[in-house]
């Protein structure tokens, strides 16, 4: 074989070679990529959280971070976190109410603490709620004018008269001006012209409902205090509307008795001396009751004189029968309702004994037995 020949054959077999081997050789299928939609997945997921995180905290932000602005803001007592935000939010203090409610589950506030706060638009939600739930002193209201149970309305002007800048006797002149108190009557519903007697001390004595009002700049002239006074006991007079148009009693006769029984007796001894004086008007007797003599000479549970007993001021309730011309001090629900439910018997006459005890009588004779027997611990009979 020549070199040609030998040649010729070597190419032959690797032709041949490489025709087998490329026979062999199975093409490869291409796998599926299947790590890439799950990227895919986990990138959208994560983007919605970063736009929802994002969402929820710019809610949570202060509404003006430039507000100078201050909101009194009353959270009652047994308010939860729910409530406390829609409270902010009628105040004006939350940018986003949706993440403020998720804030307010997930926050940890667990001691949210009823009080008068003082915030701004330019606190974050967080921050007043972290101040509601740790009670935060520097944010409760200090500046406050308390209307007890039972003032009367000279007592309730100077009272006033420490927290405005006026004095009594400016705060008593605005409640007398008839000018003021006509835009009032228009203004109230319960309000009435039976307060322009000319023989009532006092117009307004008994319609400021006893509570503490928080002052601020919105309320601290006389017209926004009594006004603030007259909103609250437009709202315990309204959940009542009902059953004082069923007593048979005006509004303002309502006031005038509940205001006498206030003064009479404790509060669980109010609807039983209030039975009493239903009991001695129904049957066109006088009330008897001192403390409406009290009333006249502006004192308070003191020693009468004969003379001030003989008194001929319409207020006199020993020497006139029915009721006075008006109410002798201010008053509380609680009062308003034993008064309206005053409990139903047959006693004309009361006491309290030294124990406090109060110990009813049908007539003069069982009455000055009491007297006898139990004593007196201050002079609550009702006698003619």
């Amino acid at each position: 074989m020549s070199r040609v020949e030998r040649a010729e054959e070597r190419e032959a077999r690797q032709a041949a070679m490489e025709m087998q081997q490329a026979q062999s050789v199975k093409p490869k299928k291409k796998k599926k990529k299947k790590g890439c939609g799950c990227l895919v997945l986990l990138i959208l997921v994560l983007a919605v959280l970063v736009g929802a995180g994002g969402y929820y905290t710019l809610g949570l932000r202060p509404v003006d971070p430039a507000s100078e602005e201050k909101v009194v803001v009353e959270i009652p007592n047994g308010s939860g976190a729910s409530a406390i935000v829609g409270i902010l939010d009628e105040a004006g203090l939350v940018k986003n109410k949706t993440c403020a409610k998720i804030n307010s589950r997930i926050g940890g506030y667990n001691s949210l603490q009823a009080n008068t706060y003082i915030f701004s638009p330019s606190m974050s939600f967080k921050e007043i709620m972290t101040i509601i739930n740790e009670g935060t002193f520097e944010y409760i209201s200090k500046e406050s004018v308390e209307v007890k149970d039972g003032a009367r309305l000279q007592q309730v002007a100077e009272a006033a008269a420490e927290q405005l800048p006026y004095t009594a006797e400016e705060i008593l002149a605005k409640w007398s001006d008839s000018q003021y108190l006509n835009e009032l009557i228009d203004k109230y519903w319960f309000l009435t012209d039976e307060i322009l007697n000319k023989d009532i001390m006092y117009p307004l004595e008994g319609y400021l409902y006893a509570d503490t009002y928080f002052v601020t700049t919105d309320n601290s002239d006389i017209e926004g205090f009594t006004e603030m006074c007259l909103d609250r006991m437009d709202e315990v007079l309204t959940e009542r509307k009902s059953a004082i148009e069923a007593s048979g009693f005006t509004v303002h006769q309502l006031l005038t008795l509940t205001s006498i029984v206030t003064k009479e007796a404790t509060a669980e001894d109010q609807a039983g001396v209030a039975g009493v004086f239903m009991n001695r008007l129904d049957q066109g007797m006088s009330l008897g009751s001192d403390v409406t003599v009290c009333y006249i000479f502006q004192e308070d549970r003191v020693d009468l004189k004969v003379s001030q007993l003989e008194s001929t001021n319409p207020y006199n309730t020993r020497k006139f029968a029915g009721l006075p011309p008006g109410p002798i001090c201010q008053v509380v629900g609680d009062a308003i309702d034993a008064t309206l439910n005053y409990e139903k018997h047959d006693y004309l006459f009361f006491i309290a004994d030294e124990q406090g005890i109060v110990r009813y009588s049908t007539d003069q004779a069982g009455h000055e037995s009491n007297i006898d027997e139990h004593g007196l611990v201050k002079d609550e009979d009702a006698e003619d």
